[in-house]
């Protein structure tokens, strides 16, 4: 169990990738911290996942709030004394339309939550990660930060202003032995694509095996990626395995796009 007594603080719990992240950290031994903003979510997800109580504490959190994020990160440390790693999950997706149809105000939020809401949650972990000696912040991409596969501009921006901002992050915390990756993935068979796929199914009269062929004919394995093999990579970033491992982008997209 690769990631036995670590301590993990897991943003963005519902019922896709962040689910996933928190299912698998705990069968590698880790401890977990969960955070979302519905609390009978985290209630229901701790319930299955650890029944016990052991190993799974949760709060409700706000990415885009201080004080929920300081929260968070307190409670990491009440319970489990240390937090080793952040993956940070939480993301606001709904920013759609081109040019001329766009909701700007979509937009403010997606970067208020995808940005500034990631670097307020990272702020309130890196000092509890620098008193532990060190640690590992891993967030979650999107390949549509390069190819657009719908109109979705906003919330591309917003993730590629992210992981500009990692590179910075990786510069100024590195001195205290603390990690920045990301994990860039592209379709995620979970929940919302599978939402996704029964929708445009529906609106085009066809089945959602074709629209599934249509999404994966470019994809060299043939399938949409699952969550949860988002997940392992996310949780790789987070381990030891990968302590000289820092600044980088790690594409998990069946080889959509390659390099």
């Amino acid at each position: 169990m690769f990631l036995e007594d670590k301590t993990i603080l897991v943003s963005g719990v519902g019922a896709g990738l962040g689910r996933e992240v928190v299912s698998l950290a705990l069968r590698d031994g880790a401890r977990v911290v969960m955070g979302a903003r519905t609390e009978s979510v985290l209630e229901e997800t701790a319930k299955e996942l650890d029944p016990s109580g052991e190993r799974v504490a949760f709060g409700r959190a706000d990415i885009t709030n201080a004080d929920d994020c300081e929260a968070l990160a307190a409670l990491a440390v009440e319970r489990f004394g240390r937090v080793d790693a952040l993956i940070q999950v939480a993301a606001y997706e709904a920013a759609f339309g081109g040019l001329h149809e766009t909701d700007f105000d979509q937009w403010r939020k997606a970067f208020d939550t995808n940005v500034i809401g990631s670097l307020t949650l990272t702020r309130a972990v890196a000092p509890r990660m620098k008193d532990a000696g060190g640690g590992s912040i891993v967030f979650i991409g999107s390949l549509s930060m390069w190819v657009p596969h719908m109109p979705q501009a906003g919330y591309a921006a917003s993730k590629g202003a992210l992981l500009s901002a990692m590179y910075y992050l990786t510069e100024e915390l590195g001195a205290d032995q603390i990690r920045c990756n990301m994990v860039v993935p592209s379709w995620m068979w979970g929940p919302p694509v599978q939402a996704f796929c029964r929708m445009r199914a529906k609106a085009e009269g066809k089945s959602e095996e074709e629209i599934v062929a249509e999404i994966t004919k470019d994809i060299p394995l043939g399938r949409i990626i699952p969550d949860e093999e988002v997940a392992e990579a996310a949780l790789l970033l987070a381990s030891e395995r990968a302590r000289g491992i820092t600044g980088q982008t790690l594409n998990v997209n069946g080889g959509e796009v390659m390099g």
